[in-house]
């Protein structure tokens, strides 16, 4: 039987072996861009559920389930950590009302949650974390009315999740050109083996750290941990901010140009840093600009993975653990968010990133701006946050990235007293057309008409750089070169600015556009943005040309073409 002591313990145990493999399960996302990766996402989503369970023992299993399910909804990032949050709201569901559970239930409320994120997906794709946690739930199911113990019935979930995760590979066609199994899929198996350690005795909670190899024996799947290590230290440390309001996404965008991994997490005193560089000294000095250093925590892994290998005992900071709790017990207990009332009928909310972005989508009209998009992508609780603070009985928000959409569907349901509608913009460009035509004498029905024919008549073309080496759709990538994207498919990859602008403007010209906007990103110089608008408009010269400082992180360019 499963009590409520020991589901907090196996949810505790999960995050932590989550965490101990981010890395692992992010080095498996296969497009070359710089994204928010999945072993990220779905860390941070779990780890609001490893803090509301700290605080607190449960008397039923059910108290225990709910807490989960509820605090992974707010918390959840990406479609990763959408779909993870998903799946454990149906386990709370199938959990109501009991003070434990036996195996044939709780192999019905994994059930349970898969049934609730094919749901929610409007085209659930095979060869995903969808797929391995389906299998997975039927034999759990299927060993448990035959009789199967609790143990047992782990055990059957387990060994489907693994070939269901080894056959990943060839279900995508993305992942077996890539020959990997799918992130997504990993990450929930890395979940379901801790709760399964957790159970058995053989991992403890808050302490459990697993390591990939013990956790993931699936033949197509096999890690050298020192492999995986892109760089050497892992480094943490806290921040007293300089001022409450001290912006930290220039501290974000350089962090992630030198390292890893990297989480940023803060309140209005201080800022916490986990990033994995080769430059622990260069990350201090310059996080010393933000604030005042107050503690640090910096692990050389590499040597951490050889003694590992030798059957050595990993040398570690030995107050690791008390810092953490030390850290966590600074937390302020989460405020509720605050409230406009309605003053008007209709409002809006926009994701972007970058001082630029902001700046345009309140000067066309949007209430509240969520800071977020690609590396960054914004939890359910922020968008939430934001809809709360718009002074509107009905709440448009614009995503601007596919891969926050499902977060922001889901805070839908968590608002009280105002109509939500999230209209699906892919892109900021998308998200820029579509506040262009949102028009607030109207009523709602040809307003999202309006708004949705607007995103969709918008081609986005992106400029960023190749984050990994990749043979992605027949384009041999390589770390550091030139990446352009049309419509989020790879244009290709490049090593001069000339040969890139040649291909877009190429692609742009079967378009036909009567306007096109260059928004140039944080890393680029106004003359050099003229000069590629310049160039699309020789080439094009019957098309309106704009450029706008985005001031946007990781895409040198975004190019609206219309």
């Amino acid at each position: 039987m499963i009590n409520a002591a020991a589901f907090k313990d196996c949810i505790l145990c999960a995050y932590a072996a989550l965490q101990a493999n981010i890395q692992a399960i992010n080095d498996l996302n296969v497009f070359p861009v710089p994204d928010g990766d999945t072993g990220t996402n779905m860390g941070l989503t779990m780890e609001r559920a490893a803090l509301e369970l700290r605080k607190n023992d449960f008397p039923t299993v059910t108290a225990a389930a709910d807490c989960v399910a509820s605090a992974l909804l707010r918390a959840a990032r990406g479609n990763s950590g959408v779909i993870l949050s998903l799946l454990f709201r149906g386990i709370s569901r199938k959990l109501k009302g009991l003070t434990e559970t036996d195996a044939r239930t709780f192999a019905a409320a994994l059930q349970e949650g898969v049934d609730a994120a094919y749901k929610a997906v409007m085209k659930p794709a095979e060869g995903t974390i969808l797929t391995v946690s389906r299998l997975a739930s039927e034999a759990a199911a299927k060993a448990a009315e035959s009789g199967a113990s609790l143990e047992q019935t782990f055990e059957a979930a387990i060994r489907a999740g693994d070939e269901a995760l080894a056959d990943t590979v060839n279900l995508n066609p993305v992942l077996k050109k890539a020959g990997v199994v799918d992130a997504g899929g990993m990450g929930y198996m890395v979940i379901l083996k801790a709760m399964f350690a957790s159970l058995k005795g053989e991992a403890f909670a808050p302490q459990a750290q697993m390591r990939i190899e013990e956790i993931v024996d699936s033949a197509e799947a096999k890690y050298d941990a020192r492999e995986n290590i892109t760089f050497a230290f892992d480094t943490v440390y806290v921040v007293r901010k300089r001022t409450p309001d001290v912006d930290l996404e220039p501290l974000r965008a350089y962090l992630g140009g030198i390292g890893d991994s990297l989480v940023i997490s803060d309140d209005d005193e201080i800022f916490k840093v986990h990033v994995h560089t080769d430059n622990p000294g260069e990350v201090l000095v310059e996080s010393q600009k933000y604030g005042t250093l107050e503690i640090a925590k910096i692990e050389n892994m590499v040597i951490q993975a050889d003694q590992n290998a030798a059957g050595q005992k990993v040398i570690s900071t030995d107050d690791l653990e008390d810092i953490e709790r030390q850290l966590e017990n600074m937390e302020d207990e989460p405020e509720e968010p605050e409230y406009a009332a309605p003053e008007k009928q209709f409002g809006a909310v926009v994701v972007a990133a970058g001082e630029g972005m902001h700046r345009l989508f309140r000067e066309l009209g949007a209430d509240r701006v969520v800071t977020g998009g690609q590396t960054m992508n914004p939890s359910t609780d922020d968008i939430l946050r934001e809809i709360n603070r718009t002074p509107a009985e009905t709440v448009f928000v614009l995503p601007n990235n596919k891969n926050i959409i499902m977060a922001a569907e889901q805070s839908v349901e968590l608002v009280k007293d105002k109509r939500v509608i999230v209209i699906p913009t892919k892109t900021v460009p998308q998200g820029i057309s579509a506040l262009l035509n949102f028009n607030i004498d109207e009523n709602e029905e040809p307003i999202v008409e309006a708004m949705k024919e607007a995103a969709a008549n918008v081609h986005t073309a992106m400029v960023t750089y190749a984050a990994r080496d990749s043979d992605f759709d027949g384009h041999d990538i390589h770390a550091g070169e030139y990446l352009a994207l049309l419509d989020g498919a790879l244009l290709g990859s490049y090593t001069s600015e000339k040969a890139l602008f040649a291909d877009l403007i190429r692609a742009f010209e079967k378009f036909d556009p009567e306007f096109i906007t260059v928004y140039y990103g944080e890393d680029v110089e106004k003359d050099a943005a003229d000069k590629a608008a310049s160039a699309i408009s020789d080439a094009i010269p019957g098309a309106e040309m704009s450029v706008v400082d985005g001031g946007q992180p990781v895409y040198y360019y975004m190019i609206s073409v219309e």
